[in-house]
């Protein structure tokens, strides 16, 4: 049975082993709280240090570059996920930060039964899920055993390509005003790639908080792709991290899976 990447906050707690749980964060700030308050049993991945390399140069990867792979599946190893763990994964942001692109990273590598809590922390700490404090402690394993990215990825010399031709789709998932050049809070130079066009990341959540349902996503994003192929369709955003939301989504209304841009506009705007 196929896994579906979103898991509600009532399915979790029917679940009769329990998965491995992640929490998911960004920074010194996120694991203060982590540390204060998370779902009991979660362990936690940080997206800068865990999920990204550091980066050399952003104008050659990105401001979150992925990880090495051999790192990574360390990590995996570490946190106890084999092939067969299965994997629930939430943060503090609906999914849109570090739980979408650890959920990517997991079918990147050939994972399948890895999901997303559906309404992150604020849904489970609603529903009175039980929480805890500290650190929990994780039992490792070996590494996970792979050697490549599986999942499509898009490079810089394809987006580029993209544009000159005029060719496939490239959406920008940041808010309309980061896209619009309105306003830049992290990279250098405002604005968006030409031709990209602006599909907003918080558009896949209603106003609970949660995501649209299958067939809400479904119809808006069949609408959004028309005829164009799956690998001539590119998602990006700042740096690699939140256009991950917009994959799970697009998996949730059980579309193929688009390329990522890893890069994004944090490479692309230092390269123009």
């Amino acid at each position: 049975m196929k896994t579906s990447p979103l898991i509600s906050v009532s399915e979790f707690l029917s679940i009769k082993q329990n998965p491995i749980l992640i929490d998911a964060g960004s920074g010194d700030a996120a694991y203060a709280r982590y540390k204060q308050k998370h779902l009991k049993g979660a362990l936690y991945v940080d997206l800068n240090n865990h999920l990204a390399a550091v980066p050399e140069d952003a104008a050659n990867g990105g401001r979150h570059p992925l990880p090495s792979i051999e790192n990574f599946v360390e990590l995996l190893g570490n946190l106890g996920i084999t092939p067969e763990s299965h994997v629930v994964v939430y943060d503090d942001k609906q999914g849109s930060n570090a739980a979408a692109r650890f959920w990517w990273m997991l079918r990147a590598v050939g994972h399948t039964k890895v999901q997303v809590l559906n309404g992150g922390l604020q849904a489970a700490e609603a529903a009175g899920m039980e929480m805890a404090y500290g650190i929990e402690n994780s039992q490792s394993v070996s590494a996970y055993p792979i050697t490549n990215w599986l999942l499509p990825m898009a490079d810089i010399n394809e987006v580029r390509n993209a544009v000159q031709n005029n060719a496939g789709c490239i959406i920008d998932v940041r808010d309309a005003e980061r896209y619009r050049g309105l306003t830049e809070p992290l990279d250098p130079v405002a604005g968006h790639i030409p031709t990209a066009i602006n599909i907003p990341l918080k558009g896949n959540l209603g106003v609970d908080g949660l995501f649209l349902s299958p067939e809400v996503l479904k119809e808006k994003y069949e609408a959004v792709f028309k005829n164009h192929a799956t690998e001539d369709i590119i998602l990006h955003c700042g740096s690699g991290v939140t256009a991950c939301h917009t994959l799970l989504a697009v998996a949730a209304a059980g579309l193929p899976m688009s390329k990522l841009y890893v890069g994004s506009w944090s490479e692309w705007c230092r390269n123009m």
